[in-house]
């Protein structure tokens, strides 16, 4: 199939409790590597980001325009706790696809809610297979949100296919009881769909069909 490359930033978090530290400001349960995200006080998405546990350390991988608002909102919570954030992402380029390519020499590997994820040191002369129109496409077959087309800071998880990653038994997180609130009364006030073209409220435009965030009934 394919890999392309994800216009990504990488953030390195060390200290103590790092689990339970993201896992208080996510709308997944954050116990192991894994996909969540980063709401604010309206449920409206900060970020989608990859949780990669590496040894005692956790990378926190996320879409390159959101680094500086997470950034805050994570600094802005750590209130005295013993974990540091550092920026490497100029060490890193990010792809994501099917798992289907060769793996890439030293790379870190992580099942991603999107594909399987690559992060490779930018020495590497890897080079992507798919162009942003491949991965578009496959989005499109497989109902795939994805970061700039449908997830973006207005709207949230549950409106652009991102269900999944919000648990549905936590509690205590940022924008919580909202997204609690809109799940109990079974009205989230949009959804993702696949529609043919031509069509309305397109999000990723394909050849023949396209993601749309369209009003529920």
């Amino acid at each position: 199939m394919g890999m392309v490359r994800f216009d990504a930033y990488t953030l390195l978090l060390q200290g103590d409790g790092l689990f339970d530290f993201l896992d208080g400001l996510s709308t997944n349960l954050v116990s192991q590597s894994c996909t969540t995200v980063f709401t604010d006080r309206t449920a409206k998405i900060i970020d989608v980001c990859e949780i990669i546990a590496i040894d005692s350390r956790v990378a926190l991988v996320g879409y390159a325009p959101n680094k500086e608002n997470v950034v805050h909102h994570l600094s802005e919570r750590l209130l005295g706790r013993p974990i540091t954030i550092t920026d490497i992402s100029h060490l890193n380029h990010v792809y994501i696809g099917t798992g289907d390519d060769e793996t890439p020499e030293n790379a870190t590997v992580h099942q991603s809610h999107f594909g399987i994820l690559y992060v490779v040191s930018t020495t590497s002369d890897y080079t992507a297979s798919w162009d942003m129109d491949s991965w578009n496409e496959h989005r499109i077959e497989h109902c795939i949100p994805f970061h700039g087309h449908e997830i973006t800071s207005r709207v949230h998880p549950l409106a652009c296919g991102l269900g999944d990653l919000v648990h549905p038994n936590k509690g205590c997180y940022i924008g919580q009881e909202i997204l609690t609130r809109m799940r109990s009364r079974g009205k989230q006030g949009h959804r993702l769909e696949v529609r043919d073209n031509p069509t309305d409220n397109v999000t990723t435009l394909g050849s023949t069909r396209s993601l749309c965030i369209v009003r529920d009934q």
